[in-house]
């Protein structure tokens, strides 16, 4: 017998989330806190992958020291956000996350963590933007 676990909605939400910043250094900073996170979450990613209870998950201890070092704090269930399907990229002082999924705490706290104005639409109800193709 196979058991099957999977998370999904009806339809895609095709979401996407702009960061605007002041400066083209906290846009990078955004992106090498998402690498060190994504990396941390790599190392033990059968602890994230399919938890059926993230919000009961405590951090370990060296994650722990990784978020104290970044001074940055979300939710170990954010955490398993760095798992699933979403594409982030950095051009100069913008950074856009686009996915279909829904849930998307972690990036948002990212982007507002260091001083990005944020703008978030589906492509669904803006296909004509430049994100949408």
């Amino acid at each position: 017998m196979k058991i099957w676990n999977g998370y999904a909605s009806e339809h895609s939400s095709k979401l996407v989330m702009i960061g605007h910043f002041k400066e083209v250094r906290d846009a990078a900073e955004v992106i090498a806190l998402l690498e060190k996170l994504e990396d941390m979450i790599q190392g033990d990613r059968d602890s994230y992958e399919f938890d059926p209870e993230p919000k009961n998950r405590r951090y370990n201890q060296e994650m722990l020291e990784l978020l104290l070092d970044l001074n940055f704090f979300p939710s170990p269930a954010d955490l398993t956000q760095l798992l699933l399907d979403i594409d982030v990229r950095r051009d100069k002082k913008t950074i856009t996350v686009t996915t279909d999924e829904i849930d998307v705490s972690l990036f948002m706290k990212a982007l507002i963590h260091k001083g990005a104005r944020v703008e978030i639409y589906s492509r669904h109800n803006y296909p004509d933007t430049e994100e949408a193709s």
